[in-house]
């Protein structure tokens, strides 16, 4: 299984949400989802033997939104919950 973190633009309410999640969940080989709206971000744990990158784009965008990868440069930043 890969990870792959997604930038989707177009997100505006849960209901956009629940489409881009049952998008992401009909593409064979997608094991685990995890949206935020408010990041506007999706990490998508799938099996890169049953679909490909170009593949979960594809499902978003036929849902109707935009979608980008981050590039290694652009990675989001995870943020910490406690000050150190």
């Amino acid at each position: 299984m890969q990870t792959q973190i997604l930038k989707i633009t177009g997100m505006t309410c849960g209901g956009c949400t629940i489409k881009i999640m049952r998008a992401l969940k009909s593409m064979p080989g997608v094991g685990g989802i995890d949206l935020s709206l408010t990041s506007e971000n999706a990490t998508v744990l799938y099996d890169h033997k049953l679909t490909s990158v170009d593949q979960l784009k594809s499902a978003i965008k036929r849902a109707g939104y935009g979608v980008s990868t981050y590039s290694a440069m652009q990675k989001p930043r995870l943020q910490s919950s406690c000050c150190s």
